[in-house]
């Protein structure tokens, strides 16, 4: 017998034109209405908060989510995660062996610290084999500032011996206008990455639009309200398609830190909680910059010191 496909009409209380509006907000499969919360569901398909939570309901059963595992089947699936080079064996060494997959890494620094740098290095690296670092897919570029560079994806193609007109041809590069906008692209990056092999998304700078729009106390909580979806969205991007986030940030001074670094990245606690892994970028002598693991759930804080030469990111 043919097991009969799981699809979203599958469910209770979800006919035609429901599972389309459903289709039309992102909710295009079982897992992704099983981990929406009621008011999400409620909100996109028009429908009551006591109908969406039956629903979610129904889709966590037929998507099995929420049992229980043991620590010992958790070691084996995080076994599986990929890694994507930073071009630095350092810097990978670091990160305990490159950007980790379905999870979100930030680095923040001031201007010129080398952000930009390191996420046009990792669109070349991702299209590498897994055997030199790679991932072997495609990368998204949600660009805020208008930082992207396609000649300087050309120069660092050639030094890893690629050719550079395919390299462009597999970095997707959007230029989001607003806060709004950049949070609909990851919405567009999804639809896209069921018709590319998607291995990684950056999003540089991720707070400038949010930081430039809610300004003041007063639209303080409206920003990390939108900047938390924002993560999640991301984060739920990277578990679909065990692809790599990285995100860039931007920092401000803290005037009244009397000791210390006085900077601090944007987007508070909301950011910090997160983003999986945060690198704290600067300036060095030349072309040397420093980085510093400040946060990561299973990795020793501690420092490196990368270059950034004509070729790209190197020790």
């Amino acid at each position: 017998m043919v097991e009969e496909e799981v699809t979203i009409e599958n469910l209770p209380g979800v006919g035609p034109a429901t599972a389309e509006k459903l289709r039309d907000a992102g909710f295009d499969d079982i897992l992704a209405i099983a981990v929406a919360s009621p008011r999400e569901l409620a909100d996109a398909a028009e429908i009551g908060e006591s109908t969406a939570a039956k629903i979610i309901i129904a889709a966590r059963k037929m998507a099995d989510v929420g049992d229980f595992e043991t620590g010992d089947v958790i070691f084996e699936r995080r076994s599986r995660l990929g890694h994507l080079t930073t071009g630095s064996k350092s810097l990978d060494q670091l990160l305990g062996g490159g950007l980790e997959t379905q999870a979100i890494t930030e680095f923040f620094g001031e201007f010129g610290s080398g952000k930009t740098q390191i996420a046009h290095q990792l669109c070349v690296n991702v299209q590498l084999p897994e055997e030199k670092g790679g991932l072997d897919g495609h990368a998204f570029y949600i660009d805020t500032e208008n930082t992207f560079r396609p000649e300087r994806i050309t120069q660092m193609a050639k030094a890893m011996g690629l050719d550079p007109k395919e390299t462009l041809k597999k970095i997707h590069v959007a230029r989001a206008f607003n806060s709004s906008h950049q949070m609909l692209l990851v919405e567009k990056v999804k639809e896209l990455s069921k018709e590319v092999p998607a291995k990684l998304l950056i999003v540089d700078s991720l707070t400038a639009h949010f930081r430039a729009e809610y300004v003041g106390r007063g639209a303080l909580a409206d920003r990390q309200q939108k900047l938390n979806k924002h993560m999640h969205d991301l984060l739920r991007w990277s578990d679909l398609n065990d692809g790599v986030v990285c995100v860039t940030n931007q920092v401000s001074a803290k005037p009244d830190a009397l000791f210390g670094d006085p900077t601090r990245p944007i987007g508070g606690h909301i950011v910090g909680h997160t983003a999986t892994f945060r690198v704290y970028l600067r300036k060095s002598r030349g072309d040397k910059r420093i980085a510093r693991l400040i946060d990561s759930p299973h990795l020793p804080e501690g420092e490196v010191v990368f270059s950034i030469t004509k070729e790209g990111i190197r020790d």
